[in-house]
């Protein structure tokens, strides 16, 4: 009978984490000040239950108790969290100015991608108050790849059971009225990506948005990264090819930077 006592005390020990984790979640959306009761709400918890959870959280530092507004809020550990997942994704000073070259060149905010396993995470933005990144897409942004630029010529870039497993059979989530759900027509798209060795989005991930991108390859011609930027769909419809040729020559220098040459 121990082997099925374990069993149940490991799946009790999951469950505990997954429920600490809706309950960092529902603090992190509703902001400082959520109390229990709210938390307990949202989440159907019974109020003890919920007590013990936010204590747990405080005592890790993942949360803080704010006397002043009655309340929880984040703790300092989820920024310390942020830092070092930044820190993982640091590109070079290299790849860096190639990109700042990209954004003044464009006239647009500029987004340096790669591979985190199979997903497609943002590792580097250059921007400005003028030409400002999209939110919200910042470092560790990890969603929506079949409904960005970046992500499609990405994501065009995998073996279809690697696809598969990375976006499931299902429908995919829609963000838009514009966004392709279905995963034989993302198929499809993708495809094309691949030919045409770029990527674009109009208004698939928000609304009067849109994404150009390029591939970054290694000297094995294996697609290890993207360069894209962001711009509005009318300045898209008037800048299209010169928006192209940045992110080609961004994508191309950025693949030379890697390969050493």
């Amino acid at each position: 009978m121990a082997e099925p006592r374990r069993h149940a005390e490991v799946s009790g020990q999951l469950s505990s984490v997954h429920r600490a984790l809706q309950v960092l979640e529902v603090v992190a959306e509703v902001g400082d000040g959520v109390t229990a009761k709210a938390v307990a709400r949202r989440l159907e918890f019974k109020l003890p239950t919920t007590y013990h959870l936010l204590n747990s959280l405080v005592a890790e530092g993942y949360l803080v108790h704010l006397d002043d507004a009655r309340g929880y809020g984040l703790g300092y550990k989820v920024a310390e969290l942020n830092e070092r997942l930044r820190n993982q994704l640091q590109v070079s000073g290299q790849i860096a100015a190639i990109l700042h070259d990209v954004h003044e060149g464009s006239r647009a905010a500029a987004y340096y991608t790669v591979f985190r396993d199979a997903d497609v995470v943002v590792a580097h933005i250059d921007d400005c108050d003028e030409h400002p990144r999209v939110r919200p897409l910042d470092v560790g942004f990890h969603e929506a790849a079949h409904a960005l630029a970046y992500g499609k010529v990405m994501l065009a870039e995998l073996a279809p059971n690697v696809l598969t497993a990375r976006l499931g059979t299902g429908d995919l989530p829609r963000h838009t009225k514009r966004t392709i759900t279905s995963p034989a027509e993302l198929g499809r798209e993708l495809e094309h990506v691949r030919a045409a060795g770029i990527g674009i989005e109009i208004e698939e991930f928000q609304p009067d948005l849109a994404c150009v991108a390029a591939p970054v390859r290694d000297a094995s011609d294996t697609v290890t990264g993207a360069v894209a930027v962001s711009v509005t769909p009318a300045d898209f419809t008037d800048r299209r090819w010169n928006l192209e040729r940045w992110v080609r020559i961004g994508a191309g220098r950025a693949a030379r930077a890697l390969a050493g040459r």
